[in-house]
């Protein structure tokens, strides 16, 4: 991924204006990751940053490329790259094919889980964390697809109503769910049911179909299951 001082002669550009393009980018990334929730960042955003006063064509891969290199070698993230892909509006709830949409990016910790948790994470974010496992984990179960009735009966056997605004714990739930679709851990649409009517779909999307993510949802489920099963004994 590295790139070298000679890629960027091409362009006719300096080293010096070749570093401050990479921290320019790499300010950008961590200031909109911090500032919008961890929503992913546009390829396009960060394309027109670099190309706001340099015309050249190849010039934001290699500054991209440099700047994930950066961010992992100086502050320990990975930057990584997210293909959407979003339903075609002509399928139904069962098809497969799918059309490709914008690239973005996420930055996650290189750091060991438990050391992130214990040294880093935020504890002001666990009850947002919460409520995307519990709704990762319905959709999981669900086969990574599920209806948008379907996803709300199984979020009110949780005491978790679309109509709450004050949720105690958190807040309201509409826009609990509604910041899960930008931050791309679910993707919502509408398709073509079996009876040819018009239905509501939500599907787990990039961020939530992550390997990491998977396993931590599958161990959040079995732990859960767990605890159901010890209830139920004690009754």
């Amino acid at each position: 991924m590295a790139s070298s001082h000679e890629d960027f002669s091409q362009f006719d550009i300096s080293k010096e204006e070749k570093d401050k393009l990479v921290a320019e980018v790499i300010r950008y990334v961590l200031f909109r990751t911090y500032q919008s929730s961890r929503c992913p960042i546009k390829r396009d955003d960060l394309t027109q940053l670099i190309t706001k006063n340099y015309r050249h064509r190849g010039l934001p891969s290699l500054v991209i490329n440099e700047a994930r290199e950066k961010l992992s070698s100086i502050f320990g993230y990975e930057m990584k790259e997210l293909q959407r892909v979003r339903p075609s509006t002509n399928q139904g709830l069962s098809g497969q094919q799918s059309l490709v949409d914008a690239k973005s990016y996420v930055i996650t910790s290189q750091l060991p889980p438990e050391v992130y948790r214990k040294h880093v994470e935020d504890t002001k974010t666990f009850t947002s964390s919460g409520f995307t496992f519990a709704v990762i984990g319905i959709v999981h179960l669900a086969g990574g697809k599920i209806s948008e009735e379907d996803l709300w009966d199984q979020l009110k056997r949780m005491g978790l109503h679309g109509s709450d605004e004050r949720h105690p714990v958190f807040g309201n739930i509409k826009q609990q769910l509604e910041s899960l679709i930008q931050q791309r851990y679910l993707q919502k649409d509408k398709v073509n049911s079996a009876d040819g009517h018009i239905m509501v779909v939500y599907e787990l999307a990039e961020r939530a179909l992550d390997d990491s993510v998977i396993q931590s949802v599958k161990e959040y489920v079995g732990q859960t299951m767990t605890i159901d099963d010890a209830s139920e004994e004690t009754d």
